[in-house]
């Protein structure tokens, strides 16, 4: 691994926040940020950018690779990442990057990786699947080879060409299994399950997966049936020997993607280090999954979701910091997070073990809220 002294306070940012906007560098140095953690690949989304003076909204309608998607790296595969048209020029990234590194405010690439509704849809048979047949298309499963091929040359293109000194450090989000949440698409489905029948309808039963569980000795049309049963809110939870096999699948999917992803990283820009975003939940799916026993000798530092502003988040710091490896606290400070509750909530997460504060988000805060960057910056290093 390797060993730096990252920043300790950043913030989130896409590429069309910095393009475009000359006080947008002055803003991080208002908010007494170190440094940006930049979208380089990432999922659909629509955003709003209440401070662009150009624009008021952008609609990002698919995963998109921010940087140029060079033919040669993808010829003869089926998953192949798009461009991002929505955008001016042909390498948003690259541009927003040289912005950045022109006003001496150094980058993190953040990577999305798995989580890609264009490529689930297009292709089912790698999405993750559920007990009941149904794919989650906007969740690329690691089991399948083509889709830890494909995260790892992503990872390797978002890279490619970037001016010494550009990128200081990468943060891998979605490097494993999403599950059956997904924050997206006019979301109907809050509250709908309690967590144990999530759970079950988080593991996945794609081909893929499937096989797995015949190399380890489970029936898996029975695995099937024990899930469907436990995904109904009163069913009997999984046996605790076929569960566990069922996490170490998953968990060993997980292992390989992001072993994949990590070589091209390191091959690419050896001197970056990486943060990993996890769950100290081994269960846990989705944008950060669940840690396993390999992801804390490989990375260089967990970036832990911290949005919810109870006390029990302070206790998955503690967790992930057992681990013996900095702790980035991933805080939002957008609506409706309460900004009387935060300067205590960040408080609690630095006394838990935090190192770091990663904030969400430059592009989307509302002008009212900028303030409260600057407030909550100070309190994490106090």
């Amino acid at each position: 691994m390797v060993n730096t002294v990252d920043p300790t306070v950043s913030a989130h940012a896409y590429p069309w926040d910095v393009l475009g906007d000359p006080a947008f560098a002055d803003r991080v140095r208002a908010a007494g940020i170190d440094s940006v953690t930049l979208a380089v690949t990432y999922h659909s989304t629509r955003a709003a950018t209440p401070l662009h003076p150009e624009r008021r909204f952008v609609h990002a309608r698919h995963a998109a690779l921010y940087r140029p998607v060079r033919p040669g790296p993808w010829r003869g595969r089926r998953l192949v990442p798009a461009g991002a048209d929505w955008v001016d020029g042909p390498d948003p990234a690259g541009a927003a990057l040289a912005a950045l590194a022109a006003e001496g405010i150094p980058v993190s690439a953040w990577l999305v990786l798995a989580h890609n509704s264009r490529l689930g849809i297009l292709h089912p048979a790698l999405a993750v699947t559920n007990c009941f047949g149904e794919p989650y298309p906007y969740a690329l499963c690691p089991g399948n080879r083509e889709v830890r091929e494909f995260c790892a040359t992503l990872a390797a293109e978002a890279l490619h060409g970037l001016p010494p000194g550009a990128v200081h450090a990468v943060s891998l989000e979605s490097a494993g299994q999403l599950g059956a949440v997904h924050a997206g698409c006019h979301e109907k489905t809050d509250g709908a399950y309690p967590a144990a029948v999530l759970r079950a309808l988080s593991v996945c039963c794609c081909g893929a997966c499937r096989d797995g569980w015949r190399q380890a000795g489970l029936d898996a049309d029975e695995v099937l049936v024990l899930l469907r049963r436990t995904a109904h809110t009163d069913g009997p939870g999984l046996p605790r020997e076929v569960a566990d096999v069922l996490l170490r699948i998953r968990h060993a999917a997980a292992d390989a993607l992001r072993g994949a992803v990590l070589a091209a990283v390191r091959e690419t820009l050896p001197e970056a280090s990486v943060t990993l975003h996890a769950h100290p939940d081994p269960w846990a799916t989705g944008p950060s999954p669940g840690l396993t026993d390999r992801a804390a000798a490989e990375v260089d530092s967990l970036l832990v979701p911290c949005w919810p502003t109870g006390p029990a988040t302070a206790e998955l710091v503690r967790r992930a910091a057992g681990h013996g490896l900095p702790v980035d606290a991933y805080v939002t400070a957008q609506p409706p997070a309460d900004p009387a509750l935060l300067p205590g909530h960040v408080r609690r997460l630095r006394a838990a073990g935090a190192s770091r504060l990663s904030l969400y988000h430059l592009g989307l805060l509302p002008e009212g809220r900028l303030p409260l960057l600057a407030d909550l910056a100070k309190e994490f290093r106090s």
